[in-house]
């Protein structure tokens, strides 16, 4: 009987081989295996034995020599009859497979993560054609020199992987892939795979792999690695273990977007102004919509000043459209994604989370329901359905280094900043830059208060007396120094001069009236990544001025706002070089939104660094993960 399925076997097999083969004549493709000898000279790499190694099928790709090229389409599928040698040889391996199995291991090298058989190939069709997702092998690696080839650098990323893993299965699009799923899986960079952890992984990364396939009637082109990633970065490890095959698939289809978006390069438009969508006619005509705008808050507004000038702006949007709209706010430590479901079975279509930390909840809120209309407040984020928003503060920031530059007694000017974020390098080249204009000999001397110090006492030990501090304030905020750039008295005391402020409830106001518009659907977009990043011309942003200032410099405040707002003036449009003497502008070149938000370099004016990691203390580490300039370097959560 094994004999009879065994020939059936070999003749639907010979049927995709055939398949296979006209398929690639048709498109002018090679319709055989891949050879080996065919990319590289073995004699001119390096070698290594790795012994048996359980390899993912689709990974096997070729033989080594062209011996038994033509015997083979290039799926592995026979292309001999059946009554040939080849043929019977099949067949005996077959029946074999069928009565007790195969269990010989083939010999293969692995160059580049694909491998091309030695001895072996009737055995891999054969487990092939019966749908087998892993052969064993025993398998030599070619090393290929280091070079600075991207894939060969991409390469030895995945050999270090390998040592600490001895998985092949993930593959991923760009590099950094494997020091992410490292992390993603809760182990320290160096630290080799538990056995219960190599064997979930596999477990739970075929399940991934599998929905992924089923989904991917697009077609898009990352690997399975590559969603595996995206998918944890909203379905921790530990959540995805305890998931069923149709939540996995739920999951899936929820964050797709994402999924299309990572296959497209993530491609983000930024928004500038304030869309005008519908007229308030319309209102008329069909009656305003039923809106409930919900605002989540993960720290006290009583305790934090980001949040309080959040509060205010709801407070501001209550005043102004409070009787159009129904507005709550919640407040949530650790379970932010419980609370915004509580505010979606409150009956809220919008949500506004206040703070970037917020933005996994976001996403699974936006993935679940798509008649909600989800916003973040954040940067430079590449997710679809959540539209993030944010304030073009070195503007403001710009205005202020002017007014700094001429009050400084000395060259030397203070600048405090906050942590290194998409944004803050920006700001602080707007503010280095309006020094200059109003004094050339001007030098910033940059700190940091996620570093540990006392910033302000260091800069008066150090005779500097006029300081830019790490905060920005609020319309509920008095003018403080705290806030604000302020100057050293000769008495000590410290003396306000100009405040960059935050006007969130001019963003809560023109989104929700265009939702009043149009509709809950009008600035969702399920397919597009979309950040909205006013500034001083929307009203978004604005600086304050000290009532004592000079009359000198609140009409340079004036004039350097109202050439903001016209588009006369453009902090970043003028001569500049960097720390090393590179020039970054010839003084016409108009830098990118994408440009400004994640800008690298500091300007030649600019005493001091950008912290590296291990420097930033313990409790700046949360937010510089997720919106730092240099996210995609750091060290797993596990450190």
């Amino acid at each position: 009987m094994s004999r009879l399925e065994a020939i059936s076997q070999y003749e639907n097999a010979l049927k995709q081989g055939k398949k296979y083969y006209d398929s690639c004549v048709s498109k002018g493709e090679d319709p055989y295996l891949l050879v080996l000898d065919d990319y590289v000279n073995i004699s001119d790499v390096g070698s290594k034995n790795i012994g048996l190694v359980e390899i993912p099928v689709e990974r096997i790709v070729g033989t080594r020599t062209d011996g038994r090229k033509m015997a083979f389409a290039g799926n592995f599928m026979p292309l001999m009859d059946v009554r040939t040698e080849f043929g019977e040889k099949w067949l005996n391996l077959c029946e074999a497979h069928l009565n007790e199995g195969i269990t010989d291991p083939i010999i293969c090298y692995e160059y580049l993560g694909n491998f091309y058989v030695q001895e072996g190939n009737k055995r891999v069709s054969v487990l092939k054609s019966y749908g087998a997702a892993e052969i064993t092998g025993n398998v030599t690696r070619l090393i290929p020199p280091l070079s600075d080839d991207p894939k060969i650098q991409q390469y030895y990323e995945f050999m270090n992987f390998y040592k600490l893993s001895k998985s092949y299965l993930p593959t991923f699009s760009e590099p950094g892939g494997f020091t992410k799923l490292q992390a993603k899986l809760g182990l320290a960079p160096d630290q080799e795979w538990p056995d219960d952890v190599r064997k979930s992984f596999r477990t739970n990364f075929t399940r991934i792999s599998d929905a992924y396939s089923q989904l991917n009637s697009e077609k898009l082109s990352l690997t399975a690695g590559d969603v595996f990633l995206a998918y944890l970065n909203v379905h921790p490890f530990e959540e995805l273990k305890n998931q069923t095959e149709d939540e996995i698939q739920s999951c899936m289809k929820e964050l797709w977007p994402d999924i299309r978006l990572l296959a497209q390069g993530q491609p983000i438009s930024v928004s500038t102004e304030p869309e005008e969508k519908g007229k308030p006619i319309l209102r008329f005509i069909l009656g305003s919509p039923d809106l409930h705008a919900a605002f989540i808050y993960n720290y006290d507004p009583q305790t934090s000043p980001w949040e309080a000038a959040h509060l205010q702006g709801q407070k501001y949007l209550e005043e102004k459209l409070g009787s159009a709209v129904r507005i709550s706010s919640y407040q949530c430590d650790d379970n932010p994604d419980e609370i915004m479901e509580t505010a979606v079975k409150d009956g809220a279509n919008i949500i506004f989370a206040t703070t970037p930390t917020l933005l996994g909840a976001c996403r699974k809120i936006a993935g679940k329901y798509r008649n909600i209309a989800v916003f973040d407040c954040t940067l430079s984020m590449p997710y679809a359905g959540v539209r993030s928003y944010y304030g073009r503060i070195y503007e403001g920031k710009f205005i202020a280094g002017a007014i700094a530059g001429a009050m400084a007694s000395e060259d030397r000017i203070g600048y405090i900043a906050s942590s290194p974020t998409m944004g803050a390098t920006a700001a602080i080249n707007a503010y280095a830059l309006g020094a200059c204009l109003t004094n050339p000999r001007a030098k910033i001397k940059l700190k940091w208060s996620c570093l540990t110090g006392d910033p302000v006492n260091e800069f008066r030990e150090e005779g500097i007396n006029v300081i830019s501090n790490r905060s920005t304030g609020s319309l509920s905020s008095e003018m403080s120094w705290e806030a604000s750039t302020f100057q050293i008295e000769s008495d000590g005391s410290y003396q306000p001069l100009v405040i960059p402020r935050w006007n969130w409830g001019v963003y809560y106001e023109k989104t929700v009236q265009t939702l009043l518009n149009s509709g809950v659907d009008a600035l969702r977009d399920s397919r597009n990544a979309i950040n909205d990043w006013w500034g001083i011309s929307t009203g978004l942003v604005n600086v304050e001025l000290d009532p004592k200032l000079p009359d000198g410099m609140k009409m340079l405040a004036h004039y350097l706002t109202d050439g903001i707002v016209t588009g006369l003036i453009d902090p970043f449009i003028c001569p500049i070089r960097d720390q090393q003497g590179n020039v970054i502008s010839d003084g016409t070149r108009i830098f990118t939104a994408e440009e400004l938000m994640q800008m690298d370099w500091l300007c030649e004016n600019v005493e001091g660094s950008i912290p590296a990691w291990e420097d930033l203390t313990p409790q700046s580490r949360n937010l510089i993960r997720l919106l730092g300039i240099y996210r995609e370097t750091i060290p797993p959560e596990s450190e």
